[in-house]
């Protein structure tokens, strides 16, 4: 039996190999274990700490929180900030900011045209917010027919398909611009939310000291006419979490204004009939590159 140092255990995992494999593959795995190694040896990581962290692994792939833990960890927003440093260093026009997609996407949702009520069913729950403008290209010009994917939390910041108490597509719709790339939906300000407690992710949160909460938000993913598809999210202003989102996604340009409106005619198909809220917000896309940068669809959906 051979007897190794750990720098020699490493050589030889990272080393070991049968066939060609994947160049890229291994380069990060090496990176990845060899960090591990020095974390473990430099803090002295007892077995059972090494096999409790193994179990939380497994409890949160079980609880599906895999995406809660990334964006919590800042990897979603680096993600995003790498990428639009890419894009800066290629002097590419970037269009409106990127947010993270969070874990709560649901392809599929009711398709509209124009116009539509994403809070039917849910009456009563929250001050009414009319949203809209237009989907334009960097050139300014309406992108006609395009896609605005809509979709946020009820009054107890839950989502549909994740809290079964909701029906399906709950607060969740698909807009069809029209020929001028106008958009507008009906629904309610929402909440900001926070991690659910008593979970893989608010264990390690309780242990770091942090906490879980994020500002109200309405996500969005927007695409059309050979644009670059966008994933992004709008903060609502006045929110106590809106410069301490535990995910990072709170951006400058996104955090709408809020206008107050008494009484208007011109949402009557929508049901507006009283005082609401309203928030004009024009969404800029990119050019596309390929035809990949074009697919409206999850991040989770697009990856290789």
């Amino acid at each position: 039996m051979a007897e190794y140092t750990p720098s020699e255990l490493l050589a030889l995992v990272n080393a070991s190999q049968v066939s060609a494999g994947d160049e890229r593959v291994r380069a990060i795995t090496a990176r990845v274990v060899a960090d591990l190694f020095r974390t473990i040896e430099e803090f002295e990581v007892t077995p059972n700490e090494f096999w409790s962290a193994m179990k939380w692994l497994t409890r949160l792939g079980q609880a599906d929180m895999v995406g809660l833990i990334t964006a919590g960890l800042g990897f979603d927003r680096l993600l995003d900030i790498l990428e639009e440093e890419a894009d800066e260093a290629k002097a590419r026009a970037l269009g409106t900011p990127r947010a993270i997609e969070g874990p709560l996407y649901v392809a599929g949702a009711p398709l509209s045209q124009r116009e539509v009520r994403l809070d039917e069913g849910n009456e009563g729950k929250g001050e009414t917010l009319v949203m809209e403008g237009r989907v334009l290209g960097l050139d300014g010009k309406p992108v006609p027919h395009a896609v605005v994917d809509v979709w946020h939390c009820n009054e107890q910041g839950r989502y549909s398909h994740f809290d079964p108490s909701q029906p399906d597509y709950n607060l969740r719709r698909r807009i069809e611009t029209d020929a001028e790339g106008n958009y507008r939906f009906r629904s309610f300000l929402p909440p900001g939310y926070a991690i659910p407690p008593n979970s893989p992710v608010s264990e390690l949160f309780d242990l770091l000291g942090r906490h879980g909460n994020r500002p109200a938000h309405i996500h969005f993913l927007v695409s059309g006419l050979s644009k670059r598809a966008l994933t992004t999210q709008v903060n609502i202003p006045g929110d106590t979490f809106l410069d301490d989102d535990f995910a990072f996604a709170t951006r400058d340009g996104l955090i709408v204004s809020l206008e107050k409106v008494e009484r208007s005619t011109e949402y009557a198909s929508l049901g507006v009939t009283g005082s609401f809220t309203r928030v004009r917000f024009d969404f800029v896309l990119q050019d596309s590159l390929n035809e990949s940068e074009t697919i409206a669809a999850s991040r989770y959906q697009t990856a290789a």
